[in-house]
């Protein structure tokens, strides 16, 4: 946590952002078994992928045409085609964090970015979706195990992890900074930008140990940047609303929930710029991610770039305000955060 936007720090940040009373009782409902199975919703119909559902207002629920590809499905290793199903692993227990998985409005369904997207890519790989919630450590245990094919849990592509697993990627890796909508700041990559501005950050977390470099980095420029810290997103946003803060940094999945959901409120806010999980020196990525030599990644990948050419990807990141985490392509074993700083 202390040098990179790990999974935990993600939690955290977006347990800090996005705190709303609607959603307490779905959430209720991730607890109990650490391995246990989650009802993946209404099926849909032949060559149709149901996405959003019972998300209680983290993404507008959107149908979605796709059917496997034979070209790519005959890439998978014959035991898992002839399987007919994909075991895809989610580590959202105990709380779960929206808008990326959680269990939704009819506390029983796993909703949320990640396990939509491993429908659609199963969809893609002709494979019927199975989808096993654990908790985060669970998660690589059933990777490891085989009780889970590919985790798709906002997992970062890093040179550690490369020693025991392969990916596919297909999303950003980014922070966000979250400011009044009616603001007119923005923060476009330039650390200069904040010269003069207060920001809040969650302490422990990568968002703040770049925060504090950017403000060291000022200092010695003669510039200020004040740096204010809050116990709970409440305090974070009333700060906001009421002009004691400039912004919040903070996990863009979760940045962009709140904005979803405070959209049409007096307090609505908007996202002012986006920042790599990584740092400046390389674009983090999020991958699906499959025990190493399995065979799996080369597939992932090709189903993914076939949802990117055909706009279902689109699709999906629009229905979850999402589209600022695009990739062009997806890419098997990317460069990952490098073994310094995993």
């Amino acid at each position: 946590m202390r040098t990179h936007f790990t999974r935990r720090s993600l939690i955290r940040g977006i347990t800090a952002a996005t705190a709303v009373a609607s959603l307490a009782t779905g959430l209720a409902a991730c607890g109990g078994d650490s391995d246990a199975a989650t009802t993946t919703g209404t099926a849909a119909k032949s060559g149709e992928v149901v996405i959003g559902q019972a998300s209680n207002g983290a993404a507008k629920q959107t149908t979605v045409k796709v059917s496997e590809v034979k070209s790519i499905s005959s890439e998978l290793p014959a035991a898992l085609k002839n399987s007919g199903k994909l075991e895809i692993g989610i580590g959202a227990l105990p709380a779960g964090f929206p808008p990326l998985a959680y269990v939704g409005s009819d506390q029983k369904t796993l909703t949320g970015a990640e396990p939509d997207f491993g429908r659609l890519v199963a969809a893609v790989l002709g494979l019927k979706p199975e989808v096993k919630n654990s908790t985060w450590e669970n998660l690589f245990v059933g990777i490891d195990s085989g009780k889970v094919d590919v985790a798709f849990s906002n997992v970062t592509d890093t040179e550690e992890r490369k020693k025991k697993y392969e990916f596919a990627s297909y999303r950003q890796d980014n922070l966000a900074f979250t400011v009044p909508k009616k603001s007119t700041w923005n923060f476009g990559g330039d650390y200069e930008n904040l010269a003069g501005k207060t920001v809040s950050v969650s302490a422990g977390t990568n968002q703040e140990k770049i925060l504090l470099e950017w403000k060291a980095k000022l200092a010695k420029e003669g510039k200020k940047l004040t740096v204010k810290y809050f116990q709970d997103s409440n305090s974070v946003y009333l700060a906001l609303s009421g002009g004691k803060i400039d912004a919040y940094l903070g996990p863009n999945p979760g940045i962009a929930y709140h904005n979803r959901q405070t959209a049409n409120t007096p307090n609505a806010t908007r996202t002012a710029g986006t920042y790599s999980g990584a740092g400046a020196n390389l674009q983090g990525l999020i991958a699906a991610t499959a025990k190493k030599d399995s065979g799996l990644a080369k597939p992932l990948a090709d189903a993914i770039n076939y949802l990117i050419k055909n706009g279902q990807y689109a699709e999906w990141l629009k229905a979850y305000n999402l589209s600022n985490e695009a990739v062009a392509k997806s890419e098997v074993n990317p460069p990952g955060l490098p073994l310094d700083n995993s």
